[in-house]
């Protein structure tokens, strides 16, 4: 299925829908938009992140990093100073990310106590099997 005549719209490549998947594989991840949504009010360092985000394991927050900036999502900086001081930053993509975002972490904060109670009334209920 092609563009139309006058669509600028680029044709859609097959392989597209496949490397979108791959692309929302960022907002997805559990450890990814805490980390963009951390980042939303200017530079940190590895320990206030870590520090901002409940449960994230040192090992994960390494991988997350590594994979947003391989992603173009933010910057590592490595300041010259003794000791070595590095921070993080979105880029101008990250930031677009984050406006992107912000809505549903928004309503994930606004819909929690909501969604508990829900979880316990189902869990609750003897007519339905129990989550492996």
């Amino acid at each position: 299925m092609g563009a139309a005549p006058g669509d600028p719209r680029p044709a859609a490549r097959p392989s597209d829908a496949c490397r979108t998947r791959v692309v929302l594989d960022i907002v997805g991840d559990k450890w990814s938009l805490l980390v963009v949504r951390n980042l939303s009010n200017g530079p940190r360092r590895f320990t206030e992140l870590k520090k901002a985000i409940d449960g994230i394991s040192q090992r994960m927050l390494t991988v997350t990093l590594r994979s947003l900036e391989r992603d173009g999502i933010l910057t590592r900086t490595v300041h010259e100073v003794m000791p070595p001081r590095v921070s993080y930053e979105l880029t101008e993509m990250g930031v677009t990310l984050r406006e992107a975002t912000a809505p549903l972490l928004e309503w994930s904060v606004a819909h929690l106590t909501r969604i508990d109670d829900a979880r316990a009334a189902y869990d609750a209920r003897t007519d339905t099997p129990v989550a492996p």
